[in-house]
């Protein structure tokens, strides 16, 4: 019976498909202050390592569908970033070892309820509601590591109504992919199909309902989403 049991585990992850991670993913593990634009913007120290937060995958959002602005917050703003999808079980794993963990990518966004977590972050709660309300990760399509050269040398870019607000590179990050990855799996698995967003550029900023928010990555994937209010 423990043979079975085994053989059936190993039978699973081996199916796992990660085109598949917005449906098979557990959770989405995100990365704040994450760039050096925008520690030099907000003149604060560089994060000594990296600050993690969680969100639920009903967060997620496939192009095609509006982005949803709840009723009960008042400022939300767009945040662009490249997104790391975990290909097998990870823990406790180097730096060293770490892309080895990695299945492929996406363009992501991470919608921030700004009126929300400033308060929470001043007062020191949870950012839980500001983070993970419904339609806010908008994710593109998975795209595999073999056609990622570089994941450390991509452009990002985001415009709202065709002006251009955001504008990156992940070279600019403080922590890169093998850096989150080791860090995340010293205190939780990372499972397939889970994904890591990575931070963002500087500009974030407040959107609202009626804009048509764009964004893309390198060469690779780009997006685009109506907003309206619930």
């Amino acid at each position: 019976m423990v043979r079975v049991s085994a053989f059936l585990r190993m039978a699973a992850c081996l199916t796992q498909n990660p085109a598949n991670f917005l449906s098979d993913g557990k959770k989405i593990v995100g990365v704040a202050l994450n760039y050096m634009d925008v520690v030099k913007a907000r003149n604060v120290p560089v994060p000594k390592e990296p600050l993690v937060f969680l969100k639920p995958t009903s967060s997620y959002l496939r192009e095609g569908q509006p982005i949803i602005i709840p009723k009960v917050f008042s400022k939300v703003a767009y945040e662009v970033e490249l997104g790391v999808v975990i290909g097998k079980p990870c823990k406790n794993v180097s730096k060293a070892r770490a892309m080895d963990y990695v299945a492929g990518y996406c363009l992501a966004l991470d919608l921030t309820a700004q009126c929300h977590l400033g308060p929470a972050r001043a007062s020191g709660h949870p950012w839980t509601l500001g983070k993970g309300f419904d339609t806010s990760t908008p994710v593109s399509e998975f795209i595999p590591i073999k056609e990622v050269k570089d994941p450390h040398n991509l452009s990002l870019w985001l415009t709202v109504n065709g002006v251009e607000k955001q504008k990156g590179c992940t070279a600019d990050l403080v922590f890169n992919v093998p850096d989150i990855i080791s860090y995340v799996s010293q205190y939780m698995t990372l499972e397939p199909n889970d994904l890591i967003l990575t931070g963002t550029p500087d500009g974030a900023d407040a959107f609202k309902a009626g804009d048509v928010i764009e964004c893309g990555l390198g060469d690779l994937a780009t997006l685009k989403f109506d907003v309206c209010s619930e």
